[in-house]
């Protein structure tokens, strides 16, 4: 029999981060992205208006990506605050990194059903990337301080940051069967404490 304790982590909560033009500035640079690889017609757009395409949807990922890591890091402190208030039974090694591998490589089954649910396919990559970026900014960067470059393969530096990060001091690595959380969109979770308010 399996005797260890098992944890209810503070839940995580995601708030609205796309603006109005966001997705379809997404699907436009997708579309730019294989035009410049000739996976597509090019029709009467030039190398240059793809390219300012693709960088303008890259931007905006990068836009949404920051604001979810906010999340994802303001989460990750609630947690280990949790656990420093448990610290005689928690063990020390667990720091902010077991909590960020927790929410990439095991996250509860609950939470990734919801994620499918609300069409996130690769949450793993866009977990990861957010994270990153919230070691790389304090603040979204205005597109006029990012080189294109930057813009173009952000996604690479974030995915290097993160890992940099994670690799920064040894930690214990937990389990979403022994610490359990759940995910809630801001207004899904401001609904539900209404109602228990009026209960």
């Amino acid at each position: 029999m399996d005797d260890r304790p098992s944890y209810c982590l503070p839940p995580l909560i995601l708030h609205p981060f796309a603006d109005a033009a966001g997705p379809n500035k997404l699907v436009e640079s997708s579309r730019a992205s294989l035009k410049l690889q000739g996976l597509l017609p090019a029709g009467d757009s030039t190398q240059e208006d793809l390219d300012r395409t693709l960088l303008e949807g890259r931007y905006s990922e990068l836009r949404m990506l920051f604001y979810v890591g906010k999340d994802l890091a303001r989460w990750i402190e609630q947690c280990v605050e949790f656990v420093d208030r448990q610290r005689d039974e928690v063990d020390a090694g667990v720091t902010r990194q077991s909590f960020a591998t927790l929410l990439v490589h095991d996250a509860p089954a609950s939470v990734q059903a919801k994620l499918r649910k609300w069409g996130v396919g690769d949450y793993r990559a866009i977990f990861t990337r957010a994270l990153g970026l919230q070691c790389l900014f304090a603040n979204v960067p205005e597109r006029q301080v990012l080189s294109d470059d930057f813009v173009r393969n952000y996604y690479r530096y974030a995915d290097q940051m993160f890992a940099m990060k994670q690799g920064e001091a040894e930690f214990t690595l937990i389990a979403s069967r022994d610490f359990k959380f759940e995910l809630y969109s801001s207004g899904e979770y401001s609904r539900m404490l209404e109602r228990s308010w009026e209960e």
